[in-house]
């Protein structure tokens, strides 16, 4: 299990849109991060559903479980600073306040797991 990093500056490029297309701008080395860590979480998926198979003792698996759960919430947490840090200052700066409420809905969204 990965240990949380923090200030991590995982993603240092903007990942904001432009002309209302909404895409992701991250660095070569952001998108590698995300994704080595993101294939380390599908791996502790597989092992999951191997305890499973091999009737594990529930108390264990949900231990997995919840480590599994922390990995992709750091994962979010990452994204969510890089996106409020670049994509929605860039927004504001332009004017466009709706911005705010998008992100509002994105953390009660992440609030709710």
């Amino acid at each position: 299990m990965e240990p949380e990093l923090k200030n991590e500056s995982l993603l240092d490029e903007s990942c904001c849109s432009s002309l209302n297309i909404r895409k992701s701008h991250h660095s070569e080395k952001s998108k590698k991060n995300l994704v080595s860590r993101l294939n380390r979480i599908e791996g502790q998926v597989r092992g999951i559903k191997g305890l499973i198979e091999r009737d594990t003792y529930c108390d264990d698996v949900i231990t997995q479980i919840s480590a599994t759960q922390a990995a992709l919430n750091s994962v979010a947490k990452l994204l969510l600073e890089a996106h409020m840090k670049e994509c929605v200052v860039d927004r504001i700066q332009e004017g466009d306040l709706e911005v705010l409420d998008e992100v509002l809905v994105t953390i009660q969204k992440l609030m709710k797991k």
